[in-house]
């Protein structure tokens, strides 16, 4: 089933999902002047650490605070972001996207506090797309109000389950009804900028349940709906309880027709799937997640925080793959210090961008068209490189790839397959004489 690359952001994926994560992806500034917005503009992601519980399936960099701290916290995301966005030079921040954690447990000033220290630095839109994730319990649904005045325009509501026994068993703090009525006052505020995220192939789950479950969930949505398959991450209580017996999954044959039931009952209510796991109609697609997968550039602010940016203030020329402190305290010493968290950067190579550039571009339906991949790499196309090779031959004709004029893109049942589809175009990527990264 579905293997989800890129641990390193941040949300654009879930907790506890399955991931494609065994191929080192990177970057490489392909940015020259003749596509001087790869440089100018970049996305933004702040990490809110904190949690006050934490989930069973969870192994995201979160931490259950021991003080409030909040007021250092927000100087710091403050402090880190401007002196981030001063490095890297941009001129626009093209979309804001809070994750955690709980960001939904930050008061709304906070909220305000970075948009505005944005805002002083570079162009933000109005209209840019300022995105929070809110953990649907009382507490979380209060806050919308004061959140969507601080500046936020979508929401994405970590809803997971619509049965309670499910929510319960997963540590989730929350019941299936204190969801549904955070999603309903989210849509008051941001008619069309509500994004739901539902877990699937949940302990004890079956597929009559997650059907009912799915059009429970159809009558109530928003407009955007993020799909996710719960895998078991090792650390885990919910890891333990399974290899010690005390819980079952559903077998992989199950959650491949659970996820088969929900591409086919949301195509059936007018939702378009534009990527592996997100869905949408009414043109509200994520366009912070778009920018990930479009290979665009992206500063990463916040514990454990990840960004690809070129740094210009520092006179770098090639793009940065940056990595700040994991751990809350530890962090918030370093950005009082130096202003930044940053722990880990690598300079990247052509190898590595063009690595990115397929993996994250084949999660889109729409897969990579030609000016796209000509955007990153002039010197070969996508005939070049793939076309003449015997096994992505067996893919196209068995229907599950597909290699035209538009692009080079998986068809409807080969994106169920992309796991075992992109680690063969990545061999035949990889048996170019690109340039690699520095060792």
């Amino acid at each position: 089933m579905l293997k989800y690359i890129f641990r390193e952001v941040s949300r654009g994926f879930s907790p506890g999902l399955r991931r494609f994560s065994d191929v080192k992806v990177t970057e490489n500034v392909a940015e020259s002047p003749a596509f001087p917005h790869l440089i100018e503009q970049a996305s933004l992601y702040l990490h809110w650490p904190y949690c006050l519980r934490r989930c069973t399936y969870c192994n995201f960099n979160k931490y259950i605070p021991k003080e409030d701290n909040e007021d250092i916290m927000a100087k710091c995301l403050q402090r880190e972001t401007e002196t981030l966005l001063q490095l890297s030079q941009v001129s626009c921040i093209t979309s804001v996207f809070f994750g955690g954690g709980t960001p939904s447990l930050a008061h709304p000033s906070t909220i305000a506090k970075i948009l505005e220290t944005v805002s002083n630095q570079v162009y933000l839109s109005d209209e840019a797309e300022v995105t929070l994730e809110v953990n649907p319990t009382p507490v979380g649904m209060s806050k919308l109000k004061d959140f969507h005045f601080a500046g936020v325009n979508r929401f994405s509501i970590g809803v997971q389950s619509l049965q309670d026994e499910h929510l319960k068993s997963l540590g989730r703090d929350h019941s299936s009804l204190e969801a549904l009525q955070t999603l309903e006052e989210a849509r008051r505020l941001c008619p069309g900028g509500v994004s739901v995220d539902i877990m699937f192939g949940r302990p004890e789950q079956t597929i009559e349940s997650w059907s009912n479950e799915l059009s429970e969930m159809l009558r109530v949505c928003d407009d955007h709906v993020s799909l996710y398959q719960l895998t078991l991450e090792r650390g885990t209580q919910l890891f333990k309880q399974v290899h010690c017996g005390q819980v079952t999954m559903p077998t992989e044959e199950m959650t491949a027709e659970m996820y088969r039931c929900a591409r086919n009952s949301l195509q059936q209510h007018g939702f378009q799937q534009y990527e592996v796991s997100n869905f949408a109609k009414n043109n509200s697609q994520s366009r912070h997640n778009l920018s990930y997968w479009k290979g665009k550039q992206y500063i990463g602010v916040g514990p454990g925080a990840h960004g690809r940016f070129v740094p210009l203030g520092e006179g770098g020329a090639a793009r940065e793959a940056r990595t700040q402190t994991l751990e809350p305290d530890v962090w918030i010493r370093e950005v009082q210090q130096r202003g930044h968290g940053t722990r880990r950067r690598i300079q990247l190579g052509h190898l590595e961008l063009l690595e990115e550039v397929l993996v994250m571009g084949m999660r889109m339906t729409k897969g990579i068209n030609h000016k796209h991949w000509e955007l990153f790499n002039p010197e070969l196309g996508l005939h070049e490189i793939f076309g003449a090779s015997p096994v992505v031959q067996e893919l196209l004709q068995s229907g599950q790839l597909i290699l035209d004029d538009r692009g080079l893109r998986c068809s409807w049942d080969g994106l169920a397959l992309l796991d075992s589809i992109l680690p063969i175009l990545l061999l035949e990527l990889d048996k170019q004489s690109f340039p690699k990264a520095a060792s």
